[in-house]
């Protein structure tokens, strides 16, 4: 099975606009095609309500026919084009979709943030998980989610094996960013968010990247838009991972970043995996 996923942060904008991002996004989007992938995904893709539009479907069928998709966009009362996930997958898969509420605080469960696939051998998960804010404002919130998260993923790895995957907002280790001394306090950063990482991983579930790679330095997925030069002095941050159920670990065939060019923001990940 191969598996990508990508936080694109706006579908909408990648699909339809004409901007140079836009274009460099379009050009990932090819990049994907040519993996031939079996589920693709998606999150941040800040789509309204009522999900893609008729525009959107067109380009997505244009880029993955024999594809279905499978969405979850915020909803009431949570801010409105917000956060969001998708899945393509290729339609002889025929998952049962289901979109979980795990109790989390606020307005965390409408805001689209979870999708899991159920195939014959494994549960396909992904996951845009709640940003603490610049000043860590939402820090306490966001502790509660990640052990809600955990007590979901392990539910469903009692069932099966799960493969999850997305932007989990947190860079685990020092050499999950370029710069750990500065960061120490930063959202994605933070000893608390560290530490409920590492509860997650020792709960039943293994970072594949890492467990094919070791414990390499300079590998990141995301570098910073707002600095010109993020990317091409490496200065970037692994907060986007595929993990699987331990059980699992053995058939990772490959767990790698794929190549997004001169785009800024997060790359894609690929998983490789015998099921």
């Amino acid at each position: 099975m191969k598996l990508i996923s990508w936080n694109i942060d706006s579908l909408n904008a990648a699909l339809t606009s004409d901007s140079n991002r836009a274009l460099l996004s379009r050009d990932v989007l090819k990049t994907i095609t040519e993996y031939d992938p079996d589920v693709i995904a998606i999150q941040e893709t800040k789509l309204s309500a009522k999900g893609p539009t008729k525009k959107h479907l067109e380009v997505l069928e244009d880029f993955f026919p024999d594809y279905d998709i499978a969405w979850r966009s915020s909803e009431e009362p949570a801010r409105k084009s917000y956060a969001g996930t998708m899945f393509i997958y290729k339609k002889a898969l025929t998952p049962k979709v289901t979109y979980p509420k795990i109790g989390a605080p606020e307005t965390m469960d409408q805001e689209g943030r979870i999708t899991t696939l159920e195939l014959d051998k494994c549960f396909v998960s992904q996951v845009y998980t709640p940003n603490s804010g610049n000043k860590l404002d939402r820090l306490a919130d966001r502790q509660v989610w990640d052990e809600k998260y955990s007590e979901y993923l392990k539910e469903l790895d009692q069932q099966k094996p799960v493969i999850t995957s997305g932007d989990f907002n947190c860079a685990h280790t020092e050499i999950d960013l370029a710069h750990p001394d500065r960061n120490h306090r930063s959202a994605g950063f933070t000893d608390e968010e560290r530490a409920d990482f590492t509860q997650l991983l020792d709960s039943g579930f293994t970072d594949s990247f890492r467990a094919v790679h070791g414990d390499i330095e300079g590998a990141y997925s995301w570098w910073a838009q707002r600095v010109k030069t993020s990317k091409t002095n490496n200065s970037g941050w692994r907060i986007d991972y595929y993990l699987v159920s331990d059980r699992i670990k053995d058939r990772i065939v490959k767990s790698e970043m794929v190549d997004s060019g001169t785009r800024q923001d997060h790359t894609p990940i690929y998983l490789e995996i015998d099921l």
